[in-house]
């Protein structure tokens, strides 16, 4: 029974949880949205977005990888000439920060995985 656990909780894990993981790089911009590039994280860091924000100006975002102890702190960075307030919020899997929400296929292979393991564990 402890195999069928086991087992469910790696089918039922996302993809790139385990391991090594790519992130979305995107240089500081005021642009909506940034396309990014992919770029490899090291074994003790996360990806991470951040958002900043300087009085009477528009927002700011960045992504990348980032420290791990540095996941959630607020900073002052510099960009065009001001200074704004920086907050990194981080995610933890691979390409975790490309976009805010999960794709169909995504949450199609997450649920296919998720009936798999319940099938196996009844078989057990």
């Amino acid at each position: 029974m402890v195999l069928g656990w086991l087992l469910l909780v790696l089918l039922a894990a996302p993809l790139g949880t385990w391991g090594a993981k790519d992130c979305i790089f995107c240089e500081l911009t005021d642009a909506s949205k940034c396309p990014g590039s992919r770029m490899h994280c090291g074994d003790d860091e996360d990806c991470f977005t951040g958002h900043g924000v300087a009085q009477g100006m528009g927002p700011i975002t960045n992504k990348g990888c980032i420290h791990s102890t540095n996941c959630g702190r607020e900073e002052p960075i510099s960009y065009m000439g001001l200074t704004y307030s920086l907050t990194t919020n981080c995610c933890y899997g691979h390409l975790c920060n490309r976009a805010s929400r999960a794709t169909g296929g995504q949450v199609a292979a997450a649920l296919a995985g998720l009936v798999l393991a319940s099938w196996l564990l009844q078989c057990l």
